[in-house]
C-alpha cells in the first residue's frame, strides 16, 4: 500500500526552495554585504538591508531540507532506486540543458572550458557540477550505516555523539573570529552528516521542548532576528576597525550555530502544522517533491549566472532601485523561476514514470517468457 506524503513537509519542500531562489537571486543582485564593501567608506543601503534580512531569512533552507531527509529516510531502509533514480534526474538537467541551448543558438560551458566543460555534463556528480546534489548522493550512499547507528545507539549515545559532532563542525567556527581549515561552510558531505543524524534524532526521540505551543516558529524567528542584527552590527564595527571582514559573512554559513538552531525552528514550526485533507493537500503533494527540479534548472552550470540577465531583459520593468522596488523584482524572479522549474520537473517525472512502467512491462514479459 502505497503511503501518502505529509502534506506539512510537502510545504516545507516547497518553502525552502523558495528561499533558495531567493537567495540566489539576492547573490545576483549584488544585494549581500561583502568584505570588500565593509570597509571605511562602506555603506548600508537599503539595497544591502534587504538582501541581509532575506537572507537571514531563508539561510536555514539547506540545513532544513537535509534535516528532513534524515526525519525520513532513518526508517524507510536503504533503497538502491532511490540514489539511482536521483542520479537520474540530475543527469536528466545536466545533460538535456546544454543541447537546449545548442539549439538555441546560446553559448554553453564546454565551448569555452574544453574537455572538462563536456565532463561537467556527463559525470554531474563526480564533478561536483551542482555541488547540493554530489553531497546528497554521498549522503544517501552512507545513509544505511547511520541508520543502523541511530536505531542501535541509546537516547543517551546519540545525543552525545551529535553534540560533539555539532561542536566540531558548528560551535566552534562560529565563535572562533578567523576561518579554520576544517571549516567548508557547511558545503560539505560531513555537516550534511550531522543534519542527517539531527533529523533521524527527531524522528526516534524527539525534542519535546519545541514540540508545543509553537516555540519552533519562536526559536526560527529569533534566530533569523539575530542573523541579522549581527550581520549588520558586525559589517558597521569592521568598518570602523578592518578586524571583522570574514567573521561577519560566518552568518550566513550554513553551519553557523545560528543558522543551524534557527533551521531546527522552522523544522519543528512546520511539524506541528497541520493540513486539511483536500484538493490544496493533494496540490501541495504534487508541487512539493518537483521542487529539487527547480534547483537543477536554475543552478545548472550554463544558467546559474545567467538566469537573472535572461528573465530582466523578458519582463519589462524590471531592474528597479528603491528598496520596495528590489523587493518586487525578487518576488517576480523567484516566481517565474520556481514555476518554471516546477513545470519542467513535472514533464521529466512523467518521462521517468512512463519509463518505469515500460521497464515494468519488459521484466514481466520477460519473466513470463522464462
Amino acid at each position: 500500500m502505497q503511503v501518502k506524503r505529509l502534506a506539512n513537509f510537502e510545504l516545507l519542500r516547497i518553502v525552502a526552495m523558495l528561499m533558495v531562489v531567493a537567495m540566489h537571486y539576492i547573490a545576483e543582485a549584488g544585494m549581500l554585504p561583502e568584505p570588500e564593501l565593509a570597509s571605511v567608506s562602506g555603506s548600508f543601503g537599503s539595497g544591502l538591508v534587504l538582501g541581509t534580512a532575506v537572507e537571514s531569512l531563508s539561510i536555514v533552507a539547506v540545513n532544513v531540507y537535509v534535516m528532513t531527509s534524515g526525519y525520513f529516510m532513518v526508517r524507510s531502509g536503504f533503497k538502491v532506486s532511490r540514489i539511482v533514480r536521483l542520479v537520474c534526474q540530475v543527469a536528466f538537467y545536466a545533460l538535456l540543458i546544454p543541447l537546449v541551448l545548442m539549439v538555441m543558438g546560446l553559448p554553453i560551458l564546454a565551448g569555452q572550458e574544453g574537455l572538462y566543460g563536456w565532463i561537467q555534463y556527463v559525470l554531474p556528480i563526480s564533478t561536483g557540477h551542482y555541488w547540493f546534489a554530489t553531497e546528497y548522493v554521498f549522503l544517501c550512499l552512507f545513509s544505511p550505516f547511520v541508520n543502523v547507528a541511530c536505531e542501535k545507539m541509546s537516547k543517551r549515545q546519540l545525543g552525545t555523539a551529535i553534540a560533539l559532532l555539532l561542536v566540531v563542525f558548528c560551535v566552534i567556527k562560529s565563535v572562533v573570529p578567523v576561518k579554520l581549515a576544517t571549516d567548508h561552510f557547511g558545503y560539505d558531505f560531513g555537516w550534511f552528516l550531522c543534519l542527517y543524524a539531527v533529523g533521524g534524532y527527531f524522528r526516534l526521540h524527539g525534542l519535546p521542548f519545541l514540540e508545543k505551543d509553537k516555540r519552533g516558529w519562536l526559536v526560527y524567528a529569533g534566530s533569523s532576528l539575530a542573523i541579522f542584527l549581527m550581520t549588520v552590527g558586525l559589517f558597521l564595527l569592521n568598518r570602523e576597525t578592518g578586524w571583522l571582514s570574514y567573521y561577519f559573512t560566518t552568518l550566513f554559513h550554513y553551519n553557523h550555530a545560528l543558522c543551524f538552531v534557527g533551521a531546527v525552528g522552522l523544522f519543528y514550526g512546520f511539524l506541528g502544522i497541520r493540513i486539511r485533507e483536500g484538493k490544496a493537500a493533494d496540490l501541495i503533494r504534487l508541487i512539493g517533491p518537483l521542487s529539487f527540479g527547480v534547483y537543477l534548472l536554475q543552478m545548472h552550470v550554463d544558467i546559474r549566472d545567467r538566469w537573472v540577465i535572461w528573465i530582466a531583459s523578458l519582463l519589462p520593468g524590471m531592474g528597479r532601485a528603491t528598496a520596495p522596488g528590489l523587493f518586487l523584482d525578487m518576488i517576480v524572479m523567484v516566481v517565474v523561476v520556481y514555476v518554471t522549474g516546477t513545470g519542467i520537473d513535472y514533464i521529466r517525472s512523467r518521462l521517468f514514470g512512463l519509463a518505469d512502467k515500460l521497464l515494468a512491462r519488459r521484466r514481466a514479459v520477460g519473466s513470463t517468457g522464462g
